[in-house]
């Protein structure tokens, strides 16, 4: 089926194209979405005659996208989940979670523009992708953890805490030191 993009649409095409797509993928996404139009005859001359106002339009929503991305950029956000010793969820974190994070640090994203690739279920940080406009977008650190406190260290560390007491901690900071001591003499 051939369709004419509306939009940009990431790893389609560019607004204006006419592209050529399974039929479901357009009844089912493009199509309700507003993001195609059917090629027709009649669409294309629709679509010539509506072309500027929709470059403009995109062009204005990609400014106010930059510009929320400035903010949200490199942004940290921590989400408190409970967990086993081991360091697995119980349950995962989703782009529901995310969102409501990023919204609580002060800029408000809906749970559709955040692009998680697999699902959260482990202790950690993780990068994630926000898409806030076709053309625009930018990567956040998520800090899954089983509290605020164990979310700082994890950010100091680079990475999950699992199982570990102050006294372990102690014990491979005097390990390490030696072993330095060691090296040098």
């Amino acid at each position: 089926m051939d369709v004419i993009l509306l939009e940009r649409v990431e790893k389609l095409g560019q607004l204006g194209q006419v592209v050529k797509v399974k039929p479901g993928y357009a009844r089912n996404y493009l199509l309700p979405k507003k993001k195609a139009l059917r090629a027709t005859k009649e669409n294309l001359a629709v679509f010539e005659a509506q072309k500027a106002q929709l470059e403009a339009r995109n062009l204005e929503l990609k400014k106010e996208a930059e510009v929320v991305a400035t903010k949200v950029n490199g942004l940290s956000v921590v989400v408190v989940r409970q967990a086993a010793e081991s360091g697995v969820l119980y349950g995962s974190v989703s782009s529901r979670d995310i969102a409501e994070a990023v919204t609580a640090a002060g800029t408000t994203i809906s749970r559709g523009q955040v692009a998680i690739p697999d699902p959260i279920k482990t202790l950690g940080l993780f990068k994630i992708r926000v898409i806030l406009h076709p053309e625009v977008s930018v990567a956040i650190t998520v800090n899954v953890a089983r509290s605020v406190e164990e979310a700082a260290v994890q950010a100091a560390r680079g990475g999950m805490v699992v199982g570990r007491d102050e006294d372990e901690d102690e014990e491979e900071a005097v390990e390490e030191t030696e072993a330095t001591e060691e090296t040098e003499a």
